[in-house]
């Protein structure tokens, strides 16, 4: 075989990958991801009741009123960091990431030590950050620890509010995969409708 046989193949092979990778195999992801799963392919969209995306039930977002449901901490701060206060640079790199704050951490102390600091010593999911810091779910046990202060805060009776969470638990998949998590932002629109509708 010659040096120039060897290099056509090499070309045809590399040109043959790359349309089949490159453009078929994706265009095809996506003819079928928006013909099977639309509202997963376009980021799992929630929307108001007036029609507007307010977020994805895949990425928290920070609630801090006391009329809500609170979210896990976030070293990112979510979607919502302000630009001129970016001294950590969070919306120039797109950063996620957990804190690896040690029980010893100034910081993680004083999160601890914030406003309903009982409560999220009972529940770890309130002081310490996700993996990806990015989590949209905390525990069922979570939720709860909170319905005291929803409940005054909204003057609603805590029995519709635990009702409220069993309703917006998410399962573990196929009953066997994963741990029962309620999504914070799913919760606070069912509470919303619920203050509305009462």
């Amino acid at each position: 075989m010659s040096l120039t046989t060897d290099a056509k193949r090499a070309i045809r092979a590399t040109l043959i990958t790359w349309l089949i990778g490159g453009l078929i195999y994706p265009f095809m992801m996506i003819i079928f991801g928006q013909l099977l799963l639309p509202y997963q392919a376009n980021g799992s969209l929630i929307t108001n009741s007036q029609g507007q995306v307010i977020g994805s039930s895949l990425i928290g977002q920070p609630f801090t009123s006391e009329r809500y449901f609170n979210s896990r901490p976030s070293t990112t701060n979510y979607s919502t960091a302000d630009p001129k206060k970016d001294e950590a640079g969070v919306l120039k790199t797109g950063v996620s990431g957990a804190s690896n704050l040690a029980p010893s951490n100034v910081a993680l102390i004083e999160r601890i030590k914030g406003k309903d600091g009982f409560q999220r010593l009972q529940t770890a999911d309130l002081v310490y950050t996700s993996g990806s810091s990015l989590d949209p779910h905390i525990t069922p046990e979570a939720a709860k620890a909170q319905i005291n202060r929803v409940a005054k805060a909204r003057g609603v009776q805590e029995q519709q509010l635990e009702t409220l969470i069993n309703q917006n638990t998410d399962k573990r998949f196929l009953g066997i995969f994963g741990e029962p998590g309620v999504n914070v932002l799913k919760l606070n629109l069912a509470l919303d409708a619920l203050k509305s509708g009462s």
